[in-house]
């Protein structure tokens, strides 16, 4: 089985090559563009190209700001600033992520708060966070959502749209207005998925995204707030070090981050998202094709969930078992074929060993069984 699945994957990549999980694409008008700009000479954060780009997202995800950044950590830093996160806080998220989505909410002080993904979706289970919520939590006086135990402030809840898969945003969005919990989305893999129509990113206060040079479209490093037009300004403020504008003098207004996306990367990403819609159908197409192969085998295609149309970012397997999973990631790898696994649980980790979490059952299995098959752009349909 695994034989002809290395083959299938090499006719669709047309090489004999070693195939990387997912790699840019670079057709359209990147070299114009990024030449343009070294020769204007405005190569840092301050170009006609950020602009335009923050433009030409904003309208391409239907949101009223984007607000671009230098990478989407930096993104999921200041959302969570943005929307009142604090020192001492918890933040509810999904064990089953990157490190990153982790990572920016140890940033500002507070911890994650772990609760157990969909199989469906892979993201975070609105039915086990309000199973969670009922049993361990209260909404006081004041209107905040905190702790029985300890009293606890939990401020936000902060889901990833795994592989480029919607979570279930109706539902979440209800359970989240049931708690007082903002909603903020990692949606750094989910450029071009849909919820029922809506685009993601923009169903809770602030959406992310990210454009590493592994995601569906690329500024080399670079990420994205999508919000409304006063958060929107605020933190463009935020991330240009709090600056007063003024035509000579230096004036800060406050501590503030040194977060702008440079010109440079905006350029890139002005000309990647001119080809997004091709991306998008190509990859699809691809994830297509994964599925038509894959029928009657023992590994199931992770396919997009109801309601949804998903962008594919990744092409995911489920295998029978963890011994299934370790023999697939070792016989393609070693035949030139990157593969790789889902992350290690966040709560595995040392750092995040010690926070709170619900059952993770869900996480467990698909951690055990999971496994990512290459799934960058074809090139007979760029």
């Amino acid at each position: 089985m695994f034989d002809r699945l290395v083959s299938f994957i090499r006719e669709q990549y047309r090489t004999q090559e070693f195939i990387p999980l997912h790699a840019p694409v670079f057709r359209g008008r990147e070299r114009e563009l990024v030449l343009d700009t070294i020769d204007s000479t405005f190569v840092s954060s301050v170009g006609a190209y950020v602009d335009r780009f923050e433009r030409d997202m904003a309208t391409f995800v239907g949101s009223p700001r984007a607000i671009a950044v230098m990478n989407g950590t930096a993104a999921l830093h200041m959302a969570l600033k943005l929307v009142g996160v604090e020192q001492g806080d918890l933040v509810v998220t999904q064990s089953l992520t990157f490190v990153a989505t982790c990572n920016a909410i140890a940033y500002c002080g507070a911890e994650p708060l772990f609760i157990d993904v969909d199989r469906r979706t892979l993201g975070l289970s609105p039915k086990a966070l309000d199973e969670w919520l009922s049993e361990h939590a209260i909404v006081d006086d004041a209107g905040d959502c905190r702790t029985r135990d300890g009293h606890r402030r939990i401020r936000a809840c902060l889901p990833m749209h795994t592989f480029g898969h919607p979570v279930d945003l109706d539902a979440l969005v209800a359970v989240c207005e049931r708690w007082r919990l903002v909603l903020v989305e990692d949606a750094a893999e989910s450029l071009g998925s849909y919820y029922k129509g809506r685009h993601t990113g923009t169903f809770g206060r602030i959406g992310t995204l990210s454009f590493n040079g592994n995601k569906i479209m690329t500024t080399g490093g670079g990420g994205m707030l999508l919000t409304d037009q006063v958060t929107g300004t605020r933190a463009k403020h935020l991330t240009t070090t709090a600056k007063i504008p003024h035509p000579y003098e230096f004036v800060h207004d406050e501590v503030g981050y040194n977060y702008r996306l440079p010109n440079l990367n905006a350029a890139l990403g002005v000309a990647q998202l001119e080809q997004l819609p091709a991306f998008i159908e190509s990859k699809r197409a691809l994830a297509q094709r994964y599925i038509d192969f894959l029928k009657d085998s023992p590994l199931a295609p992770i396919v997009e969930p109801a309601h949804c149309r998903s962008n594919y970012w990744l092409n995911g397997v489920v295998c029978e078992d963890a011994a299934q999973r370790d023999a697939l990631l070792k016989s393609t790898n070693d035949s030139g074929v990157m593969t790789r696994p889902i992350w290690a649980l966040m709560n595995r980790l040392p750092h995040y060993t010690n926070a709170l979490k619900g059952p993770l059952t869900n996480a467990e299995w698909l951690e055990a069984r999971v496994v990512n098959l290459p799934s960058s752009v074809l090139q007979s349909e760029q």
